[in-house]
């Protein structure tokens, strides 16, 4: 959690702003790409749950996984702890800084897809982790709820 230190990164303002982004934008990356495995493994007969199990039990015990795991796993989006429009914005403003930087990221690009996605299948009160959800709809093994 970011939360617990407090961390000088520069004398400006702005940097801070941008290392938080950043964190959100990993956070998302994390949602997307675990949506994915678990698109493909439920397609292919196992079970999502003890799969999110292995996972968290074996390389990727960090809090990130275990919490947006077993939300994607149960399909619990609601009520949103951080809803999808802000997910979106907050993929907006990485892709912002990108541009003025010239640091292209073409990972966000894929995340402001999937959040535009969702949004425009009703997911506008859902938790951000929904767009973990797209990939399982995606491949006719899932739903995603309000949408």
């Amino acid at each position: 959690m970011i939360g617990k230190r407090t961390f000088v990164v520069s004398e400006t303002p702005k940097a801070a702003s941008l290392v938080k982004l950043s964190g959100n934008f990993l956070i998302a990356s994390v949602i997307e790409s675990l949506g994915e495995a678990m698109a493909l493994v439920s397609k292919g007969g196992v079970d999502k749950r003890q799969y999110l199990e292995i996972l968290t039990s074996t390389l990727f015990g960090a809090p990130v996984y275990k919490t947006y795991g077993a939300l994607i796993a149960d399909g619990t989006f609601e009520p949103a702890g951080f809803a999808a429009p802000l997910g979106l914005k907050d993929i907006r403003l990485v892709l912002a800084a990108a541009e003025e930087l010239r640091a292209p990221l073409p990972i966000a690009s894929l995340l402001r897809d999937r959040f535009l996605t969702l949004l425009a299948n009703g997911g506008e009160e859902l938790d951000w982790s929904a767009i973990g959800a797209l990939a399982a709809w995606e491949a006719g093994v899932g739903k995603v709820a309000g949408g």
